[in-house]
């Protein structure tokens, strides 16, 4: 069938103008020029031998095929014209659209169709002209194929267009869901860094120098880390974990024998990944609530362990707890356990299970189920 692509050629290459470049998966669209030529060339091309075995079928003789390659050759041409005009009528309104398209067509078909009588009159028939009914024959057969044409161009090219919107609408989420997880990520909790830098104020004038330069090393260290790391990146348990303990370190200076941290991870769960700091906020919730209020401190456990093809992780605290209902609103900081549940959410979906819970003895702990993925899982 004549027309089998969609052209909408530019006024230098007779193209399509369908802008940006459509995903890897559209091959034979990458470049849209060479996809029109050939799929116009090969739609003509093959009109022409339909016809050319049609007549040769009848022993219609080589007149025959003379008449059909004039044919061909104009259907070749009113094509491109019509698709100059198609390239700028797709983007308007509808109506105009619509209307300007039926409108060529019918031009179009009468050209084509006075061509062909000509054509016939001039190679096969010589002498005769249709007229009436079979002047009007003609008209309808080239009208359908022209109509036929046309449809096939608008389709293909709405086609392209939405294909583009979707993938432009893919990338904006994309980038959307990246940025939010990047601004999560970034808030960490002022409180913290003010409490750490007025400690080694403290320290400082206390005079007690050895003790400010190990806090400020220790803290350089961990903020050099939070700067490192792609925000939206993620990180193995085992780096967590050392980011956490360097944390600790840097809190332990504050509250000495008052925080008491303890570690239990399974070798098996090292190697998984989450998104990074995504522990941090969690203990250092619990050095608020649990360890200084209390003159005793607090005992924080955290407890890592691969359950099937998944991570369980467990944040607890040994002090006064809160009711699991409000745990979200009287225990979230300025990042909190809020800020928590949007990044499992954006890393995975409705694929996690994070859940709060406070026993009738003190003590308040939050537990986080995640797929158990490694680096080369998540590149896949």
């Amino acid at each position: 069938m004549p027309g089998a692509a969609t052209p909408q050629p530019t006024a230098a290459s007779g193209g399509w103008n369908v802008a940006p470049k459509l995903p890897e998966q559209h091959t034979l669209f990458g470049d849209k020029n060479r996809a029109f030529w050939i799929l116009q060339s090969a739609g003509w091309a093959g009109y022409f031998i339909l016809r050319t075995l049609t007549g040769v079928a009848n022993a219609m003789g080589f007149s025959f095929i003379i008449h059909t390659t004039l044919l061909t050759a104009t259907g070749y041409s009113i094509t491109l014209l019509m698709a100059a005009a198609y390239r700028r009528l797709i983007h308007q309104k509808p109506v105009v659209t619509w209307a300007v398209s039926i409108s060529l067509v019918l031009i179009a078909s009468a050209v084509f169709s006075a061509i062909e009588t000509w054509s016939h009159a001039t190679f096969l028939r010589p002498g005769t002209r249709p007229e009436g009914l079979q002047f009007f024959g003609a008209i309808l057969l080239d009208f359908a194929l022209l109509a036929a044409w046309s449809a096939l161009y608008y389709g293909i090219n709405y086609y392209l267009l939405l294909e583009q919107q979707t993938d432009r609408m893919l990338r904006l989420e994309a980038q959307a869901s990246s940025a939010q997880l990047a601004m999560l990520r970034y808030q960490l909790n002022p409180h913290f860094l003010f409490n750490t830098l007025n400690s080694i104020s403290t320290l400082v004038l206390l005079k007690q120098t050895d003790r400010a330069n190990a806090m400020l090393s220790r803290l350089s260290s961990f903020l050099r880390y939070t700067l490192v790391n792609e925000p939206t990146g993620q990180v193995t348990i085992e780096q967590e974990v050392e980011t956490l303990k360097l944390y600790l370190e840097i809190e332990k200076m504050r509250f000495e024998e008052r925080l008491r941290p303890i570690f239990t991870i399974d070798p098996a769960v090292r190697r998984g990944r989450l998104p990074s700091l995504l522990l941090q906020p969690l203990v250092e919730n619990a050095i608020k609530y649990a360890v200084t209020p209390q003159e005793e401190g607090a005992d924080i456990t955290i407890d890592a362990r691969k359950v099937g093809g998944r991570v369980a992780i467990r944040v607890s605290d040994t002090g006064p707890g809160v009711d699991a209902q409000s745990a979200l609103s009287a225990r979230s900081t300025g990042v909190g356990l809020a800020n928590i549940r949007d990044r499992l959410a954006q890393a995975y979906g409705a694929d996690h299970r994070f859940e709060t819970q406070t026993s009738a003895t003190g003590g308040f702990s939050v537990t986080i189920d995640i797929p158990f993925q490694t680096e080369s899982e998540e590149l896949k």
